[in-house]
């Protein structure tokens, strides 16, 4: 299989072969990334951190198939350690919509669409704890399996269920809504 080759090349030290792994799921590292970090900027410099440390340590992974949960579980400890090096104070400045063609329009109003969708969101999320909204963010968002959050956060696969059920259970007292299964 091409995916342990490129793994077990990049075990020996190898650039291409861990890059090549590395960009195969460069949307799904920047996605959770900014997932943690909020914005772009942030979420490129942790995934650069998260490289950096694959690189350095990519020789201690024993199960090459585990390759991918195991970078993302770096990746979020990345996120992790800048945000508790960074206090951070998010400005939101005045803009203002340059004229512009229908398809600018379009696409502008799509992407405003989608930032009050994630506001929304984030809203709904600060009535949970943050250890809820994690698990709810890489359950729902990032359409993640209970085991990979649970591999990720170092928490038991129950932990994980019990952190979604409670912070699902807590929104939808907080916001009504339909019976939570």
């Amino acid at each position: 299989m091409e995916f342990l080759r490129l793994v077990k090349k990049a075990q020996k030290g190898n650039k291409e072969a861990l890059l090549q792994l590395i960009m195969e799921q460069q949307n799904e590292y920047y996605r959770l990334a900014y997932t943690y970090m909020g914005n772009q900027h942030d979420a490129l410099d942790a995934m650069e951190d998260m490289i950096v440390k694959l690189y350095e340590n990519i020789d201690t992974l024993k199960k090459r198939e585990s390759f991918y949960s195991w970078s993302k579980t770096i990746l979020v400890n990345c996120c992790k350690t800048m945000i508790r090096k960074k206090q951070k104070i998010v400005l939101i400045d005045d803009w203002d919509v340059p004229k512009c063609s229908d398809q600018d329009y379009y696409e502008s109003t799509k992407d405003q669409v989608n930032r009050e969708h994630q506001m929304d969101i984030e809203n709904m999320l600060k009535h949970v704890n943050e250890k809820q909204a994690e698990a709810i963010q890489l359950k729902y968002l990032h359409d993640l399996d209970y085991q990979s959050i649970a591999e990720m956060t170092n928490v038991s696969v129950g932990t994980v269920k019990s952190r979604v059920f409670q912070g699902l259970k807590k929104m939808q007292q907080v916001y009504g809504g339909g019976k939570i299964e």
